[in-house]
């Protein structure tokens, strides 16, 4: 049965739009301070070399596909250097209250030592720039892979603490791609925010669904902000079916507080959208 719902206008710079009512609601991450949407519009599909399936959508479309997300409620974008994507954050940004926004993004880290290591100030400014803002809300080290991380990547830590006590970001953490690192960043006082690849089918991720969402009770119990990625198996799980079934395990099994999903069309977010909001409310 279609859900008939209210709609209320809103406006973006001096564009009037209408909401629906049943918009993405928000959650506390963790104790990392921030509320945020529980769906974040994932930059990043297919995302390497400074490209993503996002990006490739073009500066316009893109900017038209944010400022949806923000109708639907989703007030939280996740980028990363690797994908190219802070400028086209940033183009979207420019015409949406700073203030109602969380802003994530995804700096890529070398052991130190292992190569000429930027100054992480230099690197957070770059990215300041591109995205248009002055501060972010979450700056995560990019998909770590080995538990050593906290040893070999004090570099970046030192930078990013320095950068939070300057007020140039909120909250700092990891993306993990292995299960290693993903135990020291469930253990690590570093740690704010975790993002980490969880889905009921076990499709790219770091362990077993069930060892996952133990692991992240226990970073959850430890406080952590946590994000789930890879939620549909990074499109290899995408009928209706497996879509309803996704979301319902991050919903209500996976110990996560929100998703960051890949959505680069407005059909695949709406569809989204509508089922987190039935989902969270059941």
């Amino acid at each position: 049965m279609a859900t008939i719902s209210m709609l209320k206008a809103g406006n973006i710079g001096n564009n009037l739009f209408f909401i629906d009512d049943e918009i993405v609601d928000k959650v506390k991450l963790g104790e990392s301070g921030l509320t945020v949407s529980r769906i974040a519009m994932g930059t990043g599909t297919h995302g390497s070399n400074k490209s993503s399936d996002q990006t490739k959508l073009g500066m316009d479309q893109f900017v038209k596909l944010a400022h949806h997300a923000y109708e639907k409620g989703i007030r939280f974008y996740d980028m990363a250097d690797g994908y190219g994507s802070q400028p086209y954050v940033g183009k979207a940004i420019k015409t949406l209250p700073r203030e109602n926004l969380t802003l994530l993004s995804k700096m890529w880290t070398h052991e130190d030592g292992s190569e000429i290591n930027e100054p992480v100030r230099q690197i957070i400014d770059r990215f300041r720039k591109e995205a248009d803002t002055d501060y972010f809300d979450i700056l995560l080290m990019h998909c770590l892979m080995d538990g050593k991380w906290p040893k070999n990547r004090k570099h970046y830590m030192d930078g990013l603490s320095k950068a939070k006590q300057d007020g140039l970001v909120k909250a700092v953490g990891v993306s993990c791609h292995n299960w290693d690192a993903l135990v020291e960043a469930a253990e690590s006082p570093w740690v704010d925010v975790i993002m980490a690849r969880i889905n009921p089918f076990g499709t790219l991720m770091d362990n077993t669904p069930d060892a996952v969402k133990e692991l992240l009770g226990k970073a959850r119990r430890n406080g952590k902000g946590l994000i789930a990625m890879k939620v549909f198996g990074e499109g290899k799980h995408v009928t209706d079916g497996e879509r309803e079934q996704s979301l319902k395990f991050i919903i209500e099994e996976s110990n996560v507080h929100c998703m960051t999903l890949g959505m680069p069309s407005e059909t695949q977010m709406d569809d989204a959208v509508a089922r987190v909001v039935r989902l969270a409310k059941a």
